[in-house]
């Protein structure tokens, strides 16, 4: 049995483990509420920018866009895996992982080549430590990354499409519905898929473009793409630090019973010395009498 010593030892230990838990909750929980701002301040863009894309979609027939190219038989396959650089974020990671792993697998049984692309320190060192050769990986995506680290991501898968490099782009990442609901999915970003929606506001024939729908559409194709990729940023971003917050909050509530316990712990071996010191004074003071 330990000593109330060691005990007392150990309390101290969760109990400075506990303040450090707390603050990186509060920290976590302060960045949280910066960056799920700027998903909110971003989604209006995107959405009318889906919206109008969705009003020319009748001309995505005619429209000679590379981004559109939908060839009959995908040989290559882009997977970008998109984690954090940190952990301390419960299953954020893993579970965009695991995710990545049984997308790899599937390909793979249907005789696809996959490339695999890696954004995040914990990404790069799961597929080194995998073996898993990566195309390239980012380490700069954090929340201080924003519309130009994002647009430099799209640039290069673009880049890449258009040259028929590969011939599918994916996204794995951990999306952000609302402050309560996260979860991974698998985003196809290229080729583009160009559809009306139920809610796109189809214009009339009173509507006068300049240039002509076709070329704006055209201009538009590019814009959407990097759109999806600065959403896809920064729900991720918004996503990391909730999770994290969530997981400091469940480690600072584990820590605080952890401390009840070893105190009533402490407590009762304290109260066993002290009965057992006096059971030796009591039989002592009989000896002598």
């Amino acid at each position: 049995m330990a000593t109330p010593r060691e005990i007392k030892k150990r309390i101290d230990s969760v109990k400075n483990t506990r303040k450090i838990t707390r603050t990186m909750e509060m920290v976590s929980t302060a960045k949280a509420k910066k960056a799920t701002n700027k998903v909110n301040a971003a989604k209006p863009y995107a959405d009318l920018t889906r919206v109008l894309v969705s009003s020319l979609s009748s001309l995505a027939s005619v429209v000679q866009s590379p981004y559109l190219r939908k060839p009959t038989k995908i040989r290559k396959v882009a997977i970008l895996a998109m984690t954090a650089n940190r952990g301390l974020c419960g299953g954020f990671n893993s579970n965009i992982l695991r995710m990545v792993k049984h997308r790899i697998e599937f390909y793979h049984s249907q005789g696809i080549e996959v490339e695999v692309h890696a954004a995040g320190k914990k990404a790069i060192g799961f597929f080194k430590f995998s073996k898993i050769v990566t195309k390239s990986s980012y380490t700069n995506l954090d929340d201080k990354a924003g519309s130009a680290e994002a647009n430099q991501l799209a640039n290069y898968f673009m880049e890449r499409f258009a040259s028929e490099e590969v011939d599918r782009v994916e996204v794995i990442s951990t999306h952000y519905f609302s402050a309560a609901n996260q979860k991974p999915e698998i985003t196809a970003v290229l080729p583009l898929e160009v559809k009306a929606e139920k809610d796109a506001k189809v214009s009339g024939p009173e509507v006068l473009y300049e240039p002509d729908p076709t070329t704006i559409l055209e201009n538009l194709l590019p814009l959407v793409i990097r759109t999806t990729f600065v959403k896809i940023l920064l729900e991720s971003v918004a996503s990391e630090h909730i999770a994290r917050r969530i997981a400091m909050k469940a480690a600072t509530d584990a820590a605080g019973e952890m401390i009840k316990l070893l105190t009533r712990g402490y407590n009762r071996v304290r109260q066993a010395k002290i009965t057992q010191e006096i059971s030796e004074i009591v039989g002592g003071a009989e000896a002598i009498s």
